[in-house]
Order: structure tokens, then sequence, then C-alpha cells
């Protein structure tokens, strides 16, 4: 209850895939050196020296585990593994019943290996947790309390292969989707050619512009959140 009424109602980009440019588990975690989280501060920086609005940053290796996913394929393997047995061999039931067994076994600890696991969960699924996962960031970072109501998540879930931007009720009304989901594109078409920095960069410049148009920097502007790019 306390999530949901924290978190914005307008989320945009629910399910925005990030294709391709995400290949494998932590791959962009390693493409964000030292410098390029640097540059995504100073980006945050400069965006925010010119508006009350604040800017925040998460990445993560993945919004979920999915540990029960593998046993639920395991489980629909198993459960057809006898019938063609029954039909087709003079198996008793004892051994049909062990390789049933065996058969869940096998399909659990193949599944559950970290680079199969994520390409056996559902699309929606997937989705659904990482959506998630960004408006529970978008609490815990502490997004839902600046002083207007003016902040901005930028979510990449790598796993996932899945961004999101969530802004706030005190920006919602103001800035149309259009705005969101072009720096979207930036954000996914720079990960795609291996530039994710650049991506952020870009999609943080994209959002300040209008947030600089719509939220000009006030008299009494302090610095509510840190400048950077925060990984999980």
């Amino acid at each position: 209850m306390v999530l949901r009424d924290a978190v914005p109602r307008f989320l945009v980009e629910a399910g925005h895939s990030v294709g391709e440019a995400l290949q494998g588990v932590g791959k962009v975690l390693k493409m964000l050196t030292d410098v390029d989280k640097t540059r995504i501060a100073d980006a945050i920086r400069i965006v925010e020296s010119q508006t009350a609005a604040e800017i925040f940053c998460v990445i993560t290796r993945h919004s979920s585990q999915y540990k029960l996913i593998p046993l639920a394929w395991a489980a629909s393997i198993s459960l057809l593994t006898p019938l063609p047995l029954i039909y087709i061999t003079n198996l008793s039931a004892e051994i049909i019943y062990c390789i049933q067994l065996l058969f869940f076994l096998l399909a659990v600890v193949v599944l559950s290996n970290s680079t199969i696991r994520f390409h056996v969960v559902p699309t929606r699924a997937k989705r659904d947790r990482s959506h998630a996962e960004a408006a529970r960031q978008f609490v815990v970072q502490g997004l839902s309390k600046t002083e207007h109501r003016t902040g901005v998540l930028i979510f990449v879930s790598v796993a996932e292969r899945y961004a999101e931007i969530v802004p706030d009720a005190g920006i919602d009304g103001k800035v149309t989707p259009v705005v969101w989901s072009n720096a979207i594109e930036s954000l996914i078409s720079a990960i795609k050619i291996g530039r994710p920095a650049d991506g952020f960069v870009t999609a943080i410049e994209q959002c300040g512009a209008v947030l600089i148009e719509n939220y000009p920097l006030g008299t009494l502007k302090r610095n509510e959140l840190p400048d950077k790019i925060f990984e999980i």
C-alpha cells in the first residue's frame, strides 16, 4: 500500500524493450567505466544547475531472480515425460516414475543456469517484474520524497532488456509522453551500439531540456538527491 501510494500514476514506457542491446547479464554494467559514471553524474549536475527538478539513474543486473520459473518448466516437462513411455514401451510404473523424476531434476538444474533461466521467463513476466522494480527504486531512492514531487527516474534492467522513465506526480501533468519516449529511444539506440554512457547522457539532456523549460531553477533550489548513476 505504501509503495502504491508513493509512486506516481504515470509510469512511462512500461514494457519498452531494450532488445538485443543487452546480450548478457552484467554486460552493460561492465561497459560503464568510472569515466562513464563521471560523465553521467556531470550530465545530471549540469541539468540540475538549471532546473528545480531532480534526475536520478538506476541500472540493475536484473529485476528478479525468477527462481520459481525453472521449477514450473521442470514440472511441466516431467508431467509430459511418462506419456510416450507408457504408449511405446513396456517399462514398469516404477521405472517410468524414476525416469520422470530424473527428467524433473535435470530440467531444474539446466534451467536454473542464469544464462538459460532469463530466456525461458515469459516476456510479460519480465516486463511486469522490471516495471515493478522501477516503481520500487523510485521510492527506495527517495524520488517520491522531493519537496515539489519533481523527481525523474531513468531505469534500465539488463537481464530483462528493459528501460523505463518514471516521472513524479509534479511533472506528469506538464510533460507529454513523447518527451520520455524520445529519451528512451536515445538510450536504447546508444546501448545497441555498445555506448550506454552516451545513451544515459543523451537521455538526461533530453529530459533536462523540458525540465529546465517547465521547472526553472528557483531561488531556494537545493540538491535533494545524489548526482550519480546507482548500480544494483
